[in-house]
């Protein structure tokens, strides 16, 4: 089901959203979480999935507890976030940690100072973005960039494999989708190590072969590395995930449930 070209700004849903999921009190950035646990991604790594996301993907895992429902989990502070992401770090014995779920640069202050706390404590961060607000602020890259060498990942998701796919996929406005691009360009030119500190995913479940060689071809403009390092997406078939294609028409071209994820996936 093709979205009608138009759709939302995400930057100004950003605006309205951050409000509610990342409150200032006390001169202090709060942030919505709604869970913490150990993963198997990236070879064993801890999670706080955030609420809250500037994007509304119809193919989203977490819609349910981050864009359908932006006043749910409950309000932390950077140091009490950082402490649950560090302390089940050390009781899975791991030394890796991200935020997901939602998108973590809502609340960029809050995101700072948890990353800097985790990496503190020797334990590795990985951002996963959609890169939009990366994009758009040009000061997000450059304090994301003052990471390099600190133990960091940002992984940027890129929703689909042109400005058509990404409004097809999220109701976005088309011009959106080069906001991604350009969190690479930044990032990279402000000193963070291409397919090494940064590096993209990208969203192919819903585009051919044709598709995938032009994602490549623009990341490659960007930097050779960055092409050689794409991390691909897949839809993961969740019972919720299914409903949510169903309601919406998409149909992916490549999916996966969830006992099928292949290996180089995990």
């Amino acid at each position: 089901m093709a979205r009608s070209v138009g759709g939302y700004d995400p930057v100004k849903m950003a605006e309205r959203l951050e409000p509610v999921v990342a409150p200032w009190r006390g001169g202090v950035q709060l942030r919505r979480y709604y869970r913490f646990r150990r993963d198997r991604w990236y070879g064993g790594i801890v999670t706080g999935d955030v609420v809250g996301c500037i994007l509304r993907c119809e193919f989203c895992w977490a819609y349910r507890f981050t864009w359908g429902n932006p006043r749910a989990g409950e309000l932390l502070t950077p140091s009490e976030a950082a402490e649950r992401l560090t302390e089940l770090a050390r009781r899975a014995r791991v030394r890796q940690a991200r935020l997901s779920g939602g998108e973590p640069t809502l609340g960029f202050t809050h995101l700072v100072e948890v990353m800097e706390a985790v990496t503190s404590e020797g334990v590795r961060f990985v951002l996963e973005t959609n890169g939009i607000l990366v994009g758009a602020r040009e000061e997000y890259a450059r304090r994301l960039a003052s990471f390099h060498g600190a133990g960091i990942e940002v992984r940027v998701s890129i929703k689909g494999t042109s400005p058509e796919e990404f409004t097809m996929l999220t109701g976005a406005r088309p011009e959106a989708w080069s906001l991604q691009l350009r969190a690479l360009e930044l990032l990279v030119a402000y000193g963070l190590e291409p397919g090494e500190e940064v590096y993209p995913a990208v969203m192919l479940s819903f585009t051919d072969e044709h598709g995938a060689e032009r994602i490549r071809e623009r990341l490659r403009r960007i930097h050779p590395a960055l092409a050689g390092n794409i991390d691909p997406e897949y839809v993961i078939l969740y019972r919720h995930v299914e409903e949510l294609l169903r309601r919406t028409g998409l149909r992916p071209r490549r999916a996966y449930r969830p006992g099928e994820v292949p290996p180089e996936l995990v």
